[in-house]
């Protein structure tokens, strides 16, 4: 059977995690084991993973601070599928806001997990065998996750990377409000405000300190990042 892709789980249940790898070694994936978060945080700098299944309890090294490591210290955007047994709706989001691409809550069936690495890796391979995304003097490199506006070098937060990413990804369609909801927080939607703060600070960011803005929000449609003016976008800044 060829191999469809290599796997990363860090997973401090010896069981779990050799239960989980042999189902995905059947469907075709290696997998590569670590037992703590420490050790899934060097696995992971040091090798190209296609994806990572990432236990949010771990000993030496907690599953979110692993993620905020790979996204802000490491700079890495492989894709992290969390598995928890934190099953709040506040405890989801938070690993979304960090990076986590998707979250399943334990117990979880196998097959429920294969579909959804199937899912993030399909999405990755997508977006980084595209070239660098531009929109007008803004671009951004998948690979290397950096952000660059007129010369100038940007950071972001890694959900304000992934909002930044998909508006560029579509540009210059108007992406509706339920549209970035859904590819960001999946099914743990958020209150009502927490998407338009989000948007806020990537609107203060890319926008603040450059003659022309480049997000626009379009009154009742959703919002698109676009060169033309907002009175040609049918737009609102606000």
């Amino acid at each position: 059977m060829s191999k469809v892709g290599l796997i990363l789980i860090v997973e401090d249940n010896r069981m779990l995690a050799e239960t989980v790898g042999t189902f995905l070694e059947n469907k075709g994936y290696e997998i590569d084991y670590a037992s703590d978060g420490l050790e899934g945080f060097r696995l992971a700098r040091e090798n190209r993973y296609d994806a990572i299944v990432l236990d949010g309890n771990l000993p030496r090294m907690d599953g979110l601070d692993v993620v905020r490591g790979l996204r802000l210290e490491a700079r890495l955007s492989t894709p992290v599928i969390m598995v928890s047994a934190r099953d709040t709706l506040e405890d989801k989001i938070k690993g979304l806001e960090l990076g986590v691409d998707d979250y399943l809550t334990k117990p979880f069936a196998a097959q429920e997990l294969a579909a959804r690495l199937q899912a993030v890796i399909r999405r990755d391979r997508k977006e980084l065998a595209g070239e660098i995304l531009k929109v007008g003097d803004l671009t951004l490199d998948p690979h290397s996750f950096r952000v660059n506006r007129a010369g100038r070098n940007l950071e972001l937060s890694p959900l304000a990377m992934k909002l930044l990413q998909i508006l560029m990804r579509e540009s210059p369609r108007v992406v509706s409000r339920r549209e970035l909801e859904r590819e960001i927080w999946g099914d743990s939607l958020p209150d009502s405000d927490t998407l338009r703060s989000h948007l806020y600070n990537v609107r203060k960011i890319v926008d603040k300190g450059f003659d022309e803005p480049l997000l626009h929000t379009v009154t009742n449609v959703g919002y698109r990042l676009s060169t033309l003016p907002a009175e040609s976008a049918s737009a609102s800044n606000s």
